[in-house]
């Protein structure tokens, strides 16, 4: 039997990735309802699979794993940003990873991931064999489509499907908005509310009447939301996949980001790629994917081509796959 722990999913990348591939795989979830990614989830999660035996199998969509497990397990490492993000990370996470985390990789029966960027990093980081962790990427809900469904915004915009955390670089993407000399009618558009940092920033470049919040955003108003944008401006330091410049390819609606981590993968040589240290770049990209009508019909059609390479269903099979011959062997 394949026990698997449902509390990952939910509206966020780990969430969007559980809930497709948990939907038609016949598993019994686990007896919790806390916080898989609290500090004791591991002891929590290690009670709660005690009476496991060795023919059945632990499937997490998530970083989390038991402490102990009599059942062999499989778990899913989507990046490794408390790492390499050191301004995500404070001591206990460090801790977690260097103790728990690492005796994890090496004890479990495989690892997904999503990315090659990821899988190579995590073979370095846990030396773990190569061998022993599988890329089974992301994927695209077929909502995210061209269509006339747009959102309820009164002025053209440029969409930042963000979070605030320091490696989406939202400081730099403010200022090389301010220097892009677009029409004064242009705004920029994020996700979620301010901090008081983004705040400060955007009174310091003088943007502050074309910067605007549209706060959670439910699954349901996202697809609206990326089709009502004349570009994703995603120049993110650090991915370990990108999920919203595929859902943003699948809507007809350009993509600017990163030549850095995961985000050339992912694009595949259907977006615009800066150097997301560079203002400047970020700045004469903007200009160039907004005044540009060729440019921005050529990323248009090579956007849609590459969403439609990602189906929830490839990750899904592929999954499935895996756990099957994990739970066999």
């Amino acid at each position: 039997m394949i026990y698997a722990d449902q509390r990952w999913v939910g509206n966020h990348g780990i969430g969007r990735f559980a809930g497709n591939v948990l939907v038609h795989l016949d598993y019994r979830p686990v007896p919790l309802a806390s916080n898989p990614a609290a500090p004791l989830d591991a002891w929590r999660l290690a009670r709660s699979l005690a009476k496991l035996t060795s023919s059945d199998l632990f499937f997490s969509p998530g970083y989390n794993t038991p402490l102990f497990c009599p059942a062999p397990f499989v778990f899913t490492i989507h990046d490794l940003s408390h790492i390499y993000c050191p301004e995500n990370s404070n001591p206990l996470i460090r801790l977690y990873y260097a103790t728990i985390m690492k005796r994890a990789c090496s004890r479990a029966v495989k690892i997904l991931t999503v990315s090659e960027f990821t899988r190579s990093q995590i073979a370095e980081w846990s030396e773990v064999p190569r061998e022993r962790i599988f890329n089974v990427g992301c994927g695209v809900d077929p909502a995210y489509r061209p269509g006339v469904d747009r959102y309820a915004l009164p002025f053209p915009y440029l969409l930042c499907v963000s979070n605030r955390k320091p490696h989406k670089n939202e400081l730099r993407v403010v200022e090389a908005f301010a220097r892009a000399s677009l029409d004064e009618g242009m705004h920029l558009v994020f996700t979620g509310q301010p901090t008081a940092d983004l705040a400060h920033g955007i009174e310091r470049q003088r943007v502050r009447s074309r910067v605007d919040f549209v706060g959670l955003v439910s699954e349901a108003q996202l697809p609206p939301l990326y089709r009502g944008a004349e570009a994703l401006i995603f120049p993110s330091l650090y991915e370990g996949f990108g999920l919203p410049m595929l859902e943003s390819m699948a809507c007809g609606t350009p993509v600017l980001t990163s030549n850095v981590t995961a985000m050339p993968e992912v694009a595949g040589g259907a977006a615009l790629l800066v150097d997301p240290t560079s203002v400047d770049q970020i700045a004469s990209a903007i200009k160039q994917i907004v005044s540009d009508i060729p440019l921005r019909q050529q990323l248009r059609e090579k956007g849609l081509a590459r969403a439609a390479e990602f189906p929830w269903a490839n990750t899904a099979a592929r999954v499935h796959q895996l756990l099957t011959e994990s739970a066999s062997t």
